[in-house]
């Protein structure tokens, strides 16, 4: 068993700032957890506290039942994969895989059976002579993670491990990452800033900001419920349009938002009686279609980005300084830049948001 469990996790420097800021999380045997935020949001702390290289300032680490706070790192059962793959370059690339089984004082045969194994998983069998400056980017990253392996480890750390390839390379790596995850079946911990990654590699996703989790839920979850305005803007690519609401009351099909002078939005449902104070709607690009003036909030496009099987529609809303983004078929015809259109958003997909960031419910 190679559950984790984090409790009332805190993280304080000695000039008294809190980077981790009471953390509680239950990861199960077996899933690929995500951890995401912008950068020094706290995640790669929260990884290398686990992994037993930075101490903690209070509460507790946990896996598989057995608390590890002050277990050193080689004996918690953990094992990293780094960013810069931290591979010895005298070495060749099987001794490198093996050497942490050398210091365990492993035999000879032992050792060279686990680096096979490893190296049939990732397909570098061929490579196991070689020296590290003989191999491209992802080959030293399959290395790295073949030296995690054949240590065996209850639970995989990953810290940004793609971020020094390129973008083909990254994405054929979670791939293989993925697969790697279904053949061992093991506890994966992957800190990542890339919302991509997060939510094609994650069985769940935890984003953190500030040294907090502000929500955890599987990547659908996340997308399409997020528990506030930081999840949502966070999460999506491009990301959510975020459009300020005037003033909102009661209409025959439910609430009709008005967004000054641009026009209104009439949504199904109740709104909940917090929302009180000035809202914030949120709407996807993909979510929203560009149709005529009158028939949706009135705007101008400014830009129009050709993506291939789609167009990504910059506009503004009229007689404000909202700028939008829309997500349309390629097919969709005679779209320009400074063209008057209407923006319609999907009623079904609107979220809405307190002047705090919270989200509020439509009943």
């Amino acid at each position: 068993m190679a559950a984790l469990t984090l409790r009332g996790i805190t993280k304080r420097y000695e000039n008294s700032i809190e980077v981790i800021r009471g953390i509680d999380l239950d990861i199960a045997d077996g899933e690929f957890a995500v951890f995401v935020g912008p950068s020094g949001c706290g995640k790669s702390t929260m990884l290398r506290m686990i992994a037993g290289l930075e101490d903690i300032s209070s509460g507790e680490i946990s896996i598989g039942g057995r608390l590890i706070n002050d277990v050193p790192p080689a004996q918690r059962g953990v094992a990293m994969v780094f960013q810069s793959y931290a591979l010895y370059p005298h070495m060749t690339v099987g001794e490198n895989m093996g050497f942490a089984l050398k210091l365990a004082g492993q035999s000879k045969a032992e050792i060279a059976s686990a680096v096979g194994k490893a190296a049939e998983i990732l397909q570098i069998t061929h490579l196991l002579d070689r020296k590290p400056k003989a191999l491209s980017g992802g080959q030293r990253q399959r290395v790295a993670i073949g030296r995690a392996i054949v240590r065996k480890p209850g639970v995989f750390l990953f810290d940004e491990p793609l971020s020094n390839l390129d973008a083909s390379l990254r994405m054929q790596m979670r791939i293989e990452l993925s697969k790697l995850h279904k053949e061992l079946g093991s506890t994966m911990i992957y800190v990542t800033h890339d919302q991509v990654e997060a939510m094609t590699l994650g069985d769940r996703i935890a984003v953190f900001n500030g040294g907090r989790i502000e929500q955890v839920g599987t990547p659908l979850d996340l997308y399409s419920r997020p528990a506030n305005k930081f999840v949502a803007g966070f999460l999506g690519s491009p990301r959510m349009n975020f459009i300020r609401v005037t003033g909102h009351e009661r209409a025959e099909s439910g609430v009709r938002l008005r967004v000054d002078p641009a026009g209104v939005v009439d949504v199904p449902g109740v709104l909940s009686t917090a929302a009180s104070g000035p809202l914030m709607l949120g709407i996807r690009p993909e979510h929203l279609g560009v149709t005529r003036v009158e028939d949706g909030l009135a705007a101008r496009i400014d830009l129009l980005e050709h993506l291939g099987d789609s167009v990504l529609v910059h506009a503004t809303l009229r007689g404000t300084d909202n700028t939008v983004s829309v997500r349309v078929p390629a097919s969709q015809a005679g779209l320009r830049a400074g063209l008057d259109v209407g923006l319609a958003p999907h009623p079904s997909q609107v979220l809405l948001f307190s002047e705090a960031g919270e989200a509020l419910s439509l009943h």
